[in-house]
């Protein structure tokens, strides 16, 4: 058997920029050739000439992960390029509508995000999980919030989105754990991304990660570290948990 064949893949959706850009680059660090997932060409190909630059193996695929069609073709891709699939971080989200209370939300602005937070993590799982039971089995992260475990005002529609995505991290892990297939999710605090950075929550997100135990805003590597520890060999044991890396923001 040759090392390509040898080697594990792991399929990055929103790839193309923070916690999943690092998680992708932390993946193919250890070994892992990478499919990075994202609708944002430029930031996806970006990604992959910092993997491929620094020795690692990638691809870019574009993907609407809110779209059917779309999710299937980019597995199936992975797949046709590397033969199979071993892990999937299940990155990709928007904030959507920050700032109103819940009833002054549009239906407009509340599909989107259940449309890419939620429906868009169950898309790709049934993609992945289907290729995963062909090759023996696999591990799933999807990326829930620390607005998956409790509430968060005036984000009405995310919190929702990202309970969702904890629910049904949860049911699939009992479906498929005696299959091989281990889904966690990780619920991130206040991290440093492009969406954390935005001028309509930047105020915002500065405040609440002043008030933590850290006091400070944390780093996309250390949510790729969770990741990488929920689908390496020495989590064998863990299922269907949400795993807050907040800086216990949430322990309280």
């Amino acid at each position: 058997m040759s090392e390509a064949d040898q080697r594990k893949v792991a399929f990055v959706t929103g790839a193309g920029s923070g916690i999943g850009r690092a998680t992708a680059r932390m993946f193919a660090e250890d070994g892992y050739a990478v499919a990075i997932v994202d609708l944002n060409e430029a930031g996806g190909k970006e990604t992959e000439g910092i993997i491929n630059q620094a020795g690692g193996e990638s691809f870019f695929v574009k993907c609407n992960t809110a779209d059917e069609d779309s999710v299937k073709n980019a597995v199936a891709e992975t797949v046709s390029r590397y033969g199979r699939l071993d892990a999937a971080f299940n990155a990709a989200g928007v904030d959507g509508a920050n700032g109103k209370f819940t009833a002054d939300n549009t239906l407009e602005e509340w599909s989107k995000v259940i449309a890419v937070n939620l429906t868009g993590v169950w898309l790709c799982m049934k993609y992945q999980i289907e290729q995963m039971l062909k090759n023996g089995g696999g591990a799933i992260v999807n990326c829930a919030s620390t607005a998956g475990i409790r509430g968060a005002q005036f984000f009405g529609p995310y919190c929702a989105s990202k309970h969702g995505v904890v629910g049904v991290t949860k049911a699939a892990a009992l479906e498929y754990a005696r299959q091989g297939v281990r889904i966690n999710a990780v619920c991130p605090g206040m991290i440093e991304t492009p969406m954390t950075n935005g001028e309509a929550v930047r105020d915002l997100i500065e405040e609440l990660a002043a008030k933590s135990p850290l006091g400070r805003r944390g780093q996309p590597e250390e949510i790729g570290g969770a990741v990488l520890y929920l689908c390496s060999e020495r989590a064998t044991f863990v299922h269907g948990q949400a795993i807050a890396v907040d800086a216990a923001l949430t322990t309280a």
